[in-house]
């Protein structure tokens, strides 16, 4: 990879190893920082950010065979993911979704679009936003769904009232809209449709805050790092290798497989798409997961274990795809 990337990668362990020491030395404050900025990220940076990428969509721009080529296998390993693990127990209602979430949402952004801009050019690069600009929407909005419907029945057994489909849909479907990830997206795509250009003072609101997203959420796993113990960091590793193994190798071999021998694809659109499953745990991972109090542990060691083994991975999916 290009040296500018290998910048872009030691810039983001300085923000979480910044993060870190904050959390260590109490810079911030005592008690749960972590978790009280993760809070203010979910109800106001991210959704700006989600506000504002959605109503700015060039929809000319999607071409349906890439989105079904990345999207399709991503939502069929979360969805596996997703009923492997609620096959097992847990302690966590939430933990299935949280560990769905994980193995499909990628670094698309901090990661993602320098990548695509350096080694595929400009159309590399509109291909990969094409991507990006449906990342979000699809794959958070899916898992907000899974996770309320859990909630749902888990909170029906507690109250001791019998189970009825039609009571969990309408707490799924009410709770997944009105909700600080998916309510901006419809919001957004809503502006988007009336074809409206968003007036310069609220435009520049939201950029503001969208731009502080990225920078915090790397100081949330930071402060993570720092609030978990050694020894739940230690118990969070099994687990978080298995993430970074589906999130490195796996999806991006299903990627492959689909791009090549189910669609042809070929030269850059190929190594577009597959690059683009091949990024690093996102995280987006670690916010849905402290926003229900699920994984937490394991998906900060995720995100941090699969930025630095995608050093050496990107190289080899690079080398399989004939792009060196």
């Amino acid at each position: 990879m290009p040296t500018d990337l290998y910048l872009r990668l030691l810039a983001i362990f300085a923000i979480v190893a910044l993060g870190y020491a904050a959390g260590r030395a109490r810079w911030v404050g005592e008690g749960d920082v972590a978790r009280a900025l993760s809070n203010a990220a979910f109800a106001l940076f991210m959704p700006a950010l989600l506000f504002r990428t959605t109503a700015r969509i060039d929809f000319a721009t999607l071409q349906a065979s890439t989105l079904v080529v990345f999207f399709a296998p991503a939502l069929a390993l979360l969805l596996g993911t997703y009923l492997w693990e609620r096959r097992r127990t847990s302690s966590k209602v939430a933990a299935p979704s949280v560990r769905a979430i994980s193995v499909t949402f990628g670094n698309t952004v901090q990661l993602g679009i320098p990548i695509a801009a350096a080694l595929f050019g400009e159309s590399g690069l509109a291909m990969h936003v094409a991507i990006v600009s449906l990342h979000a929407l699809i794959i958070l909005t899916i898992v907000t769904a899974l996770v309320e419907h859990d909630l749902a029945r888990a909170r029906s057994r507690e109250a001791g009232v019998p189970h009825r489909l039609r009571d969990t849909l309408v707490s799924t479907v009410r709770n997944t809209v009105i909700h600080p990830v998916v309510l901006p997206v419809i919001a957004g795509l809503l502006w988007n449709l009336l074809g409206a250009p968003l007036p310069a003072t609220v435009d520049e609101v939201l950029k503001l805050l969208a731009q502080a997203a990225v920078p915090l959420c790397l100081v949330i796993i930071g402060l993570s790092f720092a609030g978990n113990g050694l020894r739940s960091l230690k118990l969070a590793g099994g687990p978080a290798i298995a993430i970074s193994a589906a999130k490195l190798a796996l999806l991006p071999a299903l990627v492959l497989a689909l791009g090549r021998f189910g669609f042809g694809f070929e030269g850059t659109p190929l190594a577009v798409v597959v690059m683009c499953a091949a990024l690093p745990v996102g995280a987006n991972a670690l916010i849905f997961a402290q926003r229900y109090d699920a994984q937490v542990a394991e998906t900060t060691v995720a995100i941090v274990l699969s930025t630095l083994v995608f050093v050496f991975t990107a190289p080899l999916w690079l080398l399989v795809l004939g792009w060196t």
